[in-house]
């Protein structure tokens, strides 16, 4: 994935609007500082034994992480340390990026958070360009936009037929049911079909039995995702079948192999993991970070034709009525240049024919080629299925 080519430094490029979100624009106000023309104020003094970077044209902020940090999806720490760049989608040639951070891990991003909170009050002029402050008074810092659990364990709309690599064929409490006669009784058949197993729902620490070994690729040490494949999801506005749902359950890691087998260890369970359930390499997704700003004023309508616009597509459990802290799916995705940390106003036609009016807010987790995760930040009224998104 890459991260929007609206995070360009070019300035022929930031110009060009997309036809995904057509009120997404650059700053209108430019300026010239020094030798270059850019919307912000750029410091002319910085930390001692900083690494500075100097935008040229076709940077990105997902690129510099990519190059600097090893991970582009650390992006968001380079735009923390540099607070004058009050917009991350837009850089400018010639504008001075301090590059020279400590790179925080996937599962630390609320630690990032609260070590930037103690560190941004001594920075002399960051303070001034940080903006307005979100609702509670705090400073305007990048926050985290979810958890890993959002991310993890709430799925994801794919394709109709997806391929994975290996399944769960068993676990260790397959051996400790009795077989049928050893107390003299026939087997029980509960709501689960035949009693095989004492346990149906597996959790962290349990031990299964995956249907691959080497030769299928397995090595001691691998972590695997656990996938279902769920219902169809039709498009909610053309009602046309748009994909299939799947759950994420989990991860295993493999703890030693054979030529067709190996055995597993459950790292982490979402809502319990059972057998059968499909396997594949899992890519961990660090937690989006963000700058909150206020929920777009009710009495100023985007100018935006929302007919085409981005949808909410869906949810994990099929709600009729969604709020804040739920997740959600979106109908675009990473080839529609959705990205992590991407932020949404939500809107809802207006039957009478007049402005659209204001729902809420979400945020993108994670975004898959043809669609993506998200959260509702902020919610006036109960989101539905069907209402439309338009970029922040």
């Amino acid at each position: 994935m890459a991260i929007r080519s609206r995070l360009t430094a070019s300035l022929a490029v930031v110009f060009v609007a997309t036809a995904l979100v057509a009120a997404d624009q650059p700053p209108t106000h430019l300026k010239l500082v020094g030798d270059h023309w850019t919307a912000w104020d750029p410091p002319t003094t910085f930390p001692e034994g900083a690494k500075i970077h100097t935008v040229v044209p076709g940077d990105t902020l997902w690129d510099l992480a990519g190059k600097n940090l090893g991970n582009p999806y650390l992006w968001p720490q380079i735009w923390e340390k540099n607070q004058y760049v009050l917009d991350a989608h837009w850089i400018y040639p010639g504008d001075p990026l301090v590059i020279g951070i400590e790179v925080a891990g996937a599962g630390e991003a609320g630690a990032t958070t609260a070590a930037v909170e103690g560190e941004g009050a001594g920075e002399g002029e960051g303070d001034e360009a940080l903006g307005t402050a979100p609702p509670g008074g705090k400073k305007n810092v990048p926050v985290p936009l979810g958890s890993e659990s959002d991310i993890y364990c709430s799925g994801y709309v794919g394709e109709l037929e997806e391929t994975t690599g290996w399944s769960i064929v068993g676990s260790e409490y397959d051996a400790l049911v009795p077989e049928k006669g050893n107390f003299g009784s026939n087997t029980q058949v509960g709501m689960f079909g035949a009693g095989i197993t004492v346990k149906y729902k597996l959790i962290s620490g349990d031990i299964v039995y995956l249907d691959g070994g080497r030769a299928a690729g397995l090595a001691p040490g691998m972590v695997l995702e656990a996938v279902e494949a769920g219902r169809q999801v039709r498009h909610p506005v053309n009602r046309e079948v748009f994909g299939r749902l799947y759950a994420t359950t989990g991860r295993v890691r493999v703890l030693s192999v054979q030529d067709t087998s190996a055995i597993a260890e459950i790292l982490q369970s979402c809502d319990g993991m059972r057998v059968g359930a499909r396997l594949r390499v899992f890519e961990p997704e660090p937690v989006p970070l963000a700058r909150r700003t206020p929920l777009r004023p009710v009495n100023d309508p985007t100018q935006a034709d929302l007919s085409a616009a981005p949808v909410i597509l869906t949810s994990p459990q099929e709600l009729v009525s969604l709020g804040q802290d739920h997740v959600v799916f979106l109908d675009r995705g990473a080839q529609d240049d959705v990205q992590p940390g991407d932020l949404y106003t939500i809107y809802r036609l207006n039957r009478s024919g007049g402005p659209a009016v204001v729902i809420g807010e979400l945020a993108v987790l994670s975004a898959k080629p043809r669609s993506a995760v998200a959260k509702i930040l902020e919610s006036r009224y109960p989101v539905y299925v069907g209402d439309r998104l338009e970029r922040k």
